[in-house]
């Protein structure tokens, strides 16, 4: 188990508010925690490594750039799951992908440079898996700005 240090979580809880868009940023936002630039991209590097973070990236809005995304569900045999998860994974579409206890297994969002790429991947998947693919499109959005403080 990593133990995260008081640079570790202020790094955290601040970089999910925001990144300096600039021609330095890493610089920038290591001056506001107070460290230096080499020092905030080993300790990023160092969360991703031991898995404390998933991912450090933008998060872009695909429907705002003229694409769409959607939530999507297959209920998957346990004996397939790696197969099929391979799969799914296999589209760079996938922006997420989870397993839950649930008879619909596996979870993901697509996120797509057109709208009608979703539907698509959806038809592509199931032909690969030969399982139904439930695609369920957005009617409504709601922000609940979500933030994990540690």
């Amino acid at each position: 188990m990593v133990s995260l240090d008081a640079i570790d979580r202020n790094i955290i809880n601040r970089l999910q508010t925001g990144f300096p868009v600039s021609s330095r940023p890493y610089a920038d936002a290591a001056e506001k925690l107070g460290i230096s630039e080499g020092e905030l991209i080993s300790r990023i590097q160092n969360l991703l490594d031991n898995k404390i973070l998933t991912r450090f990236g933008p998060l872009y809005r695909a429907d705002r750039l003229g694409g769409d995304f959607s939530l999507v569900a297959i209920q998957v045999p346990s004996d397939r799951f790696d197969e099929v998860s391979d799969i799914v994974n296999s589209y760079p579409e996938v922006a997420h992908n989870y397993q839950r206890d649930n008879p619909f297994n596996m979870w993901f969002v697509l996120a797509t440079e057109s709208p009608e790429r979703i539907q698509q991947v959806c038809d592509d998947i199931a032909q690969r898996t030969g399982l139904n693919v439930y695609n369920m499109p957005k009617l409504q959005e709601f922000f609940i700005e979500l933030k994990l403080t540690v």
